[in-house]
C-alpha cells in the first residue's frame, strides 16, 4: 500500500515543497530520471522521459508541468503540454517512459521557452512496527528544465554562452560582480565564474541568463577596482547536461 504516514499538514507541506525532499534511511524512494533536462524541439511530435526504479521496493509516481513556480501542484499551472501517464505505479528493477506532447497552444517563436517538470516518488507505506511506533515516510521531488525550441531560431544553442557579453559592476570604488547579457534566443544556463584579481582568485555562483536578458552575480566580497577588462571562466550545463567551460572578457562599465 502507498502512502505517506503524515498528517494532512504535513502532507500538504512535502507535495508543495520546491527542493527535493529528504527520506529517512527506510522510505523505499530512490526512483532514477534520466537526464537533467528535456529539450523539446517544435518539430517533434513527443518528447519521451525514462524514469527507471533501480530499487527493490515499488514506487508510485507523480508527474506535471508547472511555468516556474515550484510551490504550484498538479494541474495548477496552465501548459502546453499534454503528458501521459501522469500517475502510475513502478515496480522494482522496470522503467516507465513519460509522453510529452505540444498542444500547439501558441508560444513565442523568435525565443526558447522555459517550463518546469516535477516527478513525485512517493514510497510504499511500511509495515507497522511497534518498535518504531513514530516513522515519518517522505516523499523525493525531482525537478528539472524543460526547454521548448521554435524552428529556425537564429545561432545555435551550442554557441549561446560564448556570444555572452560581460560587464563589471562597479561601486563606490570597488569591484561588486558582473553582469552577462545574453543576446541570442537561447537560455544559458550558467553555473559558476571564475577570475583572478590583482593577485586574488575569486569564484561566484552564477545562474540562468534568459534570452534577450541580463543577469547579475554579485562576488562574495567587493575588490579594488581594476584599472582594464577582467579574463573571465565561466562553467554553463549544454543540451546533454554536461558541464562546459569557456572564457570570456568583462569590460568596466561605460
Amino acid at each position: 500500500m502507498f502512502g505517506l504516514r503524515t498528517t494532512p499538514a504535513i502532507l500538504a507541506a512535502l507535495l508543495l515543497a520546491s527542493a527535493p525532499f529528504t527520506a529517512a534511511p527506510d522510505a523505499g524512494a530512490g526512483i532514477v530520471v534520466d537526464g537533467t533536462r528535456v529539450i523539446y524541439p517544435q518539430a517533434r511530435r513527443e518528447v519521451t522521459i525514462r524514469i527507471r526504479n533501480p530499487g527493490d521496493t515499488p514506487a508510485l509516481v507523480q508527474a506535471w508541468l508547472d511555468t516556474g513556480d515550484p510551490h504550484a501542484k498538479p494541474g495548477e499551472s496552465r501548459v502546453p503540454f499534454v503528458m501521459t501517464p501522469p500517475l502510475f505505479r513502478l515496480d522494482p528493477t522496470k522503467s516507465q517512459s513519460l509522453r510529452l506532447i505540444y498542444t500547439h497552444d501558441p508560444l513565442p517563436e523568435d525565443r526558447e521557452s522555459l517550463f518546469w517538470l516535477n516527478v513525485l516518488d512517493i514510497p510504499p507505506r511500511a509495515p507497522a512496527n511497534p518498535d518504531r511506533p513514530n516513522q515519518l515516510e517522505l516523499a523525493f521531488k525531482h525537478r528539472m528544465k524543460v526547454f521548448f525550441r521554435p524552428e529556425d531560431l537564429r545561432g545555435s544553442a551550442a554557441d549561446a554562452p560564448a556570444r555572452l557579453t560581460w560587464t563589471q559592476l562597479l561601486k563606490d570604488g570597488k569591484l561588486v560582480g558582473f553582469k552577462a547579457s545574453n543576446p541570442t534566443p537561447y537560455h544559458v544556463s550558467l553555473i559558476q565564474i571564475a577570475a583572478t584579481i590583482a593577485g586574488h582568485p575569486i569564484v561566484s555562483r552564477a545562474d540562468m541568463v534568459d534570452p534577450f536578458a541580463s543577469r547579475s552575480f554579485d562576488l562574495p566580497s567587493p575588490l579594488s577596482a581594476p584599472s582594464g577588462a577582467v579574463a573571465l571562466k565561466y562553467w554553463f550545463v549544454n543540451d546533454y547536461g554536461g558541464n562546459v567551460s569557456g572564457t570570456a572578457s568583462a569590460s568596466p562599465a561605460l
